[in-house]
């Protein structure tokens, strides 16, 4: 099983995860952030990730530190749970429609990390989430995960559909990315023989 827990405890957050890349979709999220405990039980669903997370964080202060803590600490989980990535797929890509809106996602699980983020999010704000934080969690991600990711928005200008977009492709990716190859259950996916 490819089960990853993660406690992560800050000054700032006190949160606890636990990840089963061989899930069906199953979470219960509490991050303390409503937006945000949506995006991620969205993401699991279509990625089909069992998650678990809590977070105690200083919302009191804004949710930056939840945010970017929580993809910090889902990053590290990923990273975890695919130990030496023996057999992955390793890359996986995904075109979402979202009524008028398009997303590109593509992941290679390559152990360098790497973000190019080229969403234009309208809005400061869906209902009270800072939109700019979308960007945060995702560098906390990749820069944990070890691993390149591209987010584009191909179409859209409803900020929700954006990120909602955005986050049902970043979970079909990683799907894609993450599953074992059988024809190459016993290798690295590189001619370096390590990721």
């Amino acid at each position: 099983m490819r089960i990853a827990q993660i406690t992560r405890t800050t000054k700032e957050t006190d949160i606890r995860l636990t990840l089963n890349l061989d899930g069906t979709g199953k979470s219960e999220i509490h991050s303390g952030v409503g937006f945000l405990d949506h995006m991620l039980t969205l993401f699991a669903k279509h990625g089909r990730f069992d998650l678990d997370l809590t977070c105690n964080g200083d919302t009191e202060v804004d949710d930056h530190h939840s945010v970017e803590d929580i993809g910090i600490a889902l990053g590290q989980a990923f990273e975890q749970a695919l130990g030496d990535k023996r057999g992955i797929v390793r890359y996986g890509s995904f075109i979402l429609p979202m009524d008028e809106t398009l997303i590109l996602s593509a992941v290679d699980i390559s152990g360098r990390s790497y973000l190019n983020y080229d969403l234009h999010i309208p809005t400061q704000k869906v209902g009270t989430f800072d939109t700019e934080l979308t960007e945060e969690f995702f560098l906390g991600f990749v820069r944990n995960a070890n691993l390149t990711l591209h987010l584009k928005q191909l179409e859209g200008k409803n900020s929700h559909h954006i990120i909602e977009g955005t986050f049902k492709s970043f979970g079909r990716t990683m799907k894609q990315a993450v599953a074992i190859d059988e024809n190459f259950r016993d290798e690295i996916p590189s001619t370096k023989g390590v990721l």
